[in-house]
């Protein structure tokens, strides 16, 4: 290749790169953008630069701080300014207590005295109940031993004219070998619900269980007295199932 051949490529090369670093439309070399461009990165860098070593500052300025803290003495301490507002807040509080405290007392008191009275009004309650079921307990104890006294004297009212025929027998004179045992049998069973008989001759008239039929004088007596006995009378315990009938005789 000849040297200016070689000359002329060198110069197309130039001319090619001159032409890259004009503006496509037509305008001018960015030159000037170039180079500013480098000068804002230099300044960008030098900022960081800066604020780097003031973080390391900072940091070394608070290890410091730190550490001294760390090792100085419990003297040292920095001195606080007292509160004179402790003990105010102090009064305070305990006034409240002791005002919280009455409170309390007293609803305590009052909820005391209604507890109080409230027992004693069920214990009255409880006391009048049972007073009110022992009187309903012999109330119906006492019915019903008269509903049992009354049936028993009922059935036993239904045999007292049996009972007569077997002392109208007796009498006679009629009432012997297995009649009169049965008879026995049957007066003692009879007794043993309660009934007794009553009126014999010679007994003191008693109105209240003698039905008088008849009435005589006689020397032999002092006082009104049974003298003949029609009927005997019978008695179911203390009551009288029916009464007798007699012949009284008054004295003259």
């Amino acid at each position: 290749m000849t040297p200016a051949r070689d000359d002329d490529q060198a110069a197309e090369r130039v001319v090619i790169r001159d032409k890259r670093r004009i503006d496509p439309s037509g305008g001018k070399v960015k030159a000037a953008d170039a180079a500013e461009s480098d000068a804002a990165k230099a300044d960008k860098s030098k900022r960081s630069e800066t604020t780097d070593k003031a973080t390391e500052a900072s940091v070394a300025a608070e290890a410091e701080t730190t550490a001294a803290g760390q090792d100085a003495p419990e003297g040292a301490t920095k001195e606080r300014k007292p509160n004179h507002a402790a003990p105010e807040v102090a009064e305070d509080e305990s006034a409240v207590e002791a005002e919280l405290a009455e409170v309390t007392a007293g609803a305590l008191g009052a909820e005391l005295e209604a507890l109080r009275a409230d027992l004693d009004e069920r214990t009255k309650d409880l006391q009048r109940v049972t007073a009110e079921y022992a009187n309903y307990r012999k109330r119906v104890d006492r019915d019903r031993g008269l509903a049992a006294e009354q049936t028993t004297g009922q059935v036993l009212s239904a045999l007292l004219p049996v009972l007569d025929d077997l002392d109208r027998a007796r009498e006679h004179g009629d009432l012997v070998g297995p009649f009169a045992a049965v008879a026995e049998q049957l007066v003692a069973a009879l007794g043993k619900f309660g009934l007794t008989a009553f009126g014999e001759k010679g007994d003191p008239f008693d109105p209240t269980r003698h039905e008088a039929v008849a009435h005589l004088t006689s020397a032999e007596v002092s006082e009104p007295t049974c003298v003949n006995v029609m009927r005997r009378g019978y008695l179911l315990g203390d009551r009288l199932l029916r009464a007798a009938l007699v012949a009284v005789a008054d004295p003259e």
